[in-house]
C-alpha cells in the first residue's frame, strides 16, 4: 500500500500530521531529512510527499528540484512559514502541487492532501489504467487471425503498424500487444496525433524544458519519457505533420530525442505501436508521408477487419455492450428480440464496432422495455438521410437493408428537394423534442444539440469528400473546432484519397 510521506525536521509537525492522517485512514511515513527520504525512494514510491522548506542538509527547494527531475509525476506539497510564502509560490510554479503555510489548519491540510492523492492516482491512471484487461471479442476467422498474430508477437520487440477502418478497435489491439509482451509491467501510453494541434504535438511527444516557450513554467516530460521501458501507441499516425515525422524518424532510427528547448539528447527505450485508418502507401506517393518513416513503422503490419467482414460477431459484441452499459448505469441488462437481432446483423455499420457500442448505449438508455424490438431502433436508422447510421431499401421499419439501392434513392430524393421538404426537418425536430420531453428525458437540449452538430459535420465531410479544412470553412467554424467536434462526437471520417 502506497502512502503519504512527511519530510520535516520538526518532530512536532511530523507527529501532528501522522496522527491526523492515521485518523483519516491514510497510511503515512515520516522522515527528518531529505537525504533519508531519497534513500527510501530507491525502495518504494509514495503517492504524495509533504515537505518542509527549511531543513538541515538538503533544503526543501533543492529536494523539490530533485523530485521533479527524477519522479516528475509525484505530487509534492511544500510546507512553509508565512515569511517564506513568496519562495513557496515560486516553488509551486516550478512544479510543486501546492504549498501549505504554517501554522496550518489540520482540516485544510487533510483536504489538500486528499486532493493531491487524487492527482497522483490520476497520473497513474493516465499511464497504467489503459493496460487493464479489456476484452477483444470475436469468433470470426478474420479476428482469430488477429488473435494469432498477437500471440506470435508476444516475444517480439518489433514496431507494429495497425491498419483498419475507424472504430475497428485499433487501440484495443495495441493494448493487447503491450499486455502480452515482455514490457507488460511497464507503462502503456497512448496519444491520438490527430486530436492535438500541430503546435502542441511536439511538446506532447517529446516534452519541453522550463522556459522553452511562453507558458512553459516547468519542465514537462513528453509521452516518450512517460512510456520509458514500455509501449507508446501513436494513433492516427497518418495525420502527423511532416516536420514531426522527421523527429519521429530519428527516434526510431537511433533511439534519441530532445525535449523542446533542450540541448541534451535523451535515450528512449520504448516500443512504438502505430495505427491509422488511412492508406499510408497512397499518402507516401502523394508526398504527405515520409517513405523512410513508413518503412520504419511497417515492420510488422496487423490489418483489422471491418465489422462488415465479421458480421457473425455482431450478436456477441452487442450482448457484451448491453451488459457493460447496464453495469455502468446500474440498471437491468436489456436483450434483443430475435427480429431485432436479425435487423442488427443486417446493418452496414460504417462506424464499425465503435458505432455498434454507441448504438447499444442508446438502447440501454432509450429503449422503453427490457426486450429491444425493431420498433425501438433510433429514428435516424429508419430514414434515408446521408448522415444516418445506415441506408434502407425502403423507408419503413420492417424493410430489408440494401445500401446500394438506398444510395441511389437518396440521390434522387436530394435532387427532388423542394421548400416543403427542406422545412420538414423542423417539424421532425419538434416531434422528437416533444417525444423526449414527454418521456421526461433529462438534458434534452445538449443531446439534440450534439445530434444537430453531428449531422452538420457529417454532411459537410460527405460533400467535401472528407476534407476537414474545407468542411470547416463551409460550416463557418475553425479547423481546430471541427477536429475537436469529430473527436467528441465520435464521428467516422473519410480522408480524401
Amino acid at each position: 500500500m502506497k502512502s503519504v510521506w512527511i519530510v520535516d525536521d520538526d518532530e512536532s509537525i511530523r507527529w501532528v500530521l501522522e496522527k491526523a492522517l492515521t485518523k483519516a485512514a491514510i497510511d503515512c511515513r515520516s522522515f527528518d531529512s531529505a537525504n533519508k527520504t531519497i534513500e527510501a525512494l530507491h525502495q518504494q514510491l509514495p503517492e504524495l510527499i509533504v515537505c518542509d522548506v527549511r531543513m538541515p542538509g538538503m533544503d526543501g527547494f533543492t529536494f523539490l528540484a530533485y523530485l521533479k527531475k527524477t519522479y516528475p509525476d509525484l505530487p509534492v506539497i511544500i510546507m512553509t512559514a508565512f515569511s517564506d510564502l513568496e519562495s513557496a509560490v515560486s516553488a509551486f510554479q516550478a512544479g510543486a502541487f501546492e504549498y501549505l503555510p504554517k501554522p496550518f489548519d489540520i482540516n485544510k491540510a487533510l483536504d489538500l492532501i486528499s486532493r493531491a492523492i487524487e492527482q497522483s492516482q490520476r497520473n497513474v491512471s493516465n499511464v497504467q489504467v489503459q493496460i487493464q484487461t479489456v476484452p477483444i471479442l470475436g469468433q470470426a476467422p478474420a479476428m482469430q487471425e488477429v488473435f494469432r498474430a498477437i500471440g506470435r508477437l508476444s516475444q517480439s520487440q518489433a514496431t507494429v503498424l495497425i491498419t483498419g477502418e475507424s472504430g475497428t478497435g485499433k487501440e484495443l489491439v495495441a493494448n493487447a500487444l503491450h499486455r502480452h509482451s515482455l514490457r507488460t509491467n511497464k507503462p502503456f501510453v497512448a496519444i491520438n496525433t490527430a486530436s492535438i494541434p500541430k503546435e502542441l504535438l511536439e511538446s506532447e511527444l517529446f516534452g519541453h524544458e522550463r522556459g522553452a516557450f511562453t507558458g512553459a513554467q516547468a519542465l514537462r516530460r513528453g509521452r516518450f519519457e512517460q512510456a520509458e521501458e514500455g509501449s507508446l501507441f501513436l494513433d492516427e499516425i497518418g495525420d502527423m505533420p511532416m516536420d514531426l515525422q522527421t523527429r519521429l524518424l530519428r527516434v526510431l532510427s537511433d533511439g534519441h530525442f530532445y525535449r523542446v528547448g533542450g540541448h541534451t539528447p535523451l535515450k528512449a527505450n520504448v516500443r512504438v505501436i502505430a495505427a491509422t485508418h488511412q492508406n499510408l502507401e497512397e499518402r507516401v506517393l502523394a508526398g504527405k508521408f515520409r517513405e523512410d518513416l513508413f518503412h520504419r513503422l511497417n515492420v510488422i503490419r496487423l490489418r483489422l477487419p471491418s465489422l462488415r467482414q465479421r458480421t457473425e460477431d455482431i450478436p456477441l459484441l452487442a450482448r457484451y455492450f448491453l451488459q457493460k452499459n447496464a453495469k455502468q448505469l446500474a440498471v437491468e441488462c436489456k436483450e434483443f428480440s430475435t427480429e431485432a437481432m436479425q435487423m442488427l446483423t443486417q446493418l452496414p455499420f460504417p462506424g464499425n464496432v465503435r458505432q455498434l457500442e454507441n448504438l447499444c448505449h442508446w438502447f440501454t438508455v432509450m429503449a422503453p422495455s427490457q426486450i429491444i424490438e425493431v420498433k425501438d431502433f433510433p429514428s435516424e436508422l429508419m430514414t434515408q438521410r446521408p448522415e444516418s447510421y445506415l441506408e434502407l431499401k425502403e423507408p419503413t421499419v420492417h424493410s430489408v437493408f440494401t445500401s446500394e439501392k438506398a444510395v441511389s434513392s437518396l440521390d434522387a430524393n436530394i435532387r427532388d428537394l423542394d421548400k416543403e421538404t427542406q422545412s420538414s426537418w423542423l417539424t421532425l425536430l419538434d416531434e422528437q423534442a416533444r417525444l423526449l420531453l414527454h418521456k421526461q428525458t433529462v438534458d434534452v437540449m445538449p443531446k439534440l444539440n450534439a445530434e444537430f452538430e453531428r449531422v452538420l459535420i457529417q454532411a459537410a465531410l460527405s460533400v467535401t469528400n472528407g476534407k476537414r479544412i474545407e468542411a470547416a470553412h463551409r460550416l463557418g467554424i475553425g479547423r481546430n473546432t471541427i477536429t475537436r467536434k469529430i473527436e467528441e462526437l465520435k464521428i467516422v471520417t473519410r480522408i480524401d484519397k
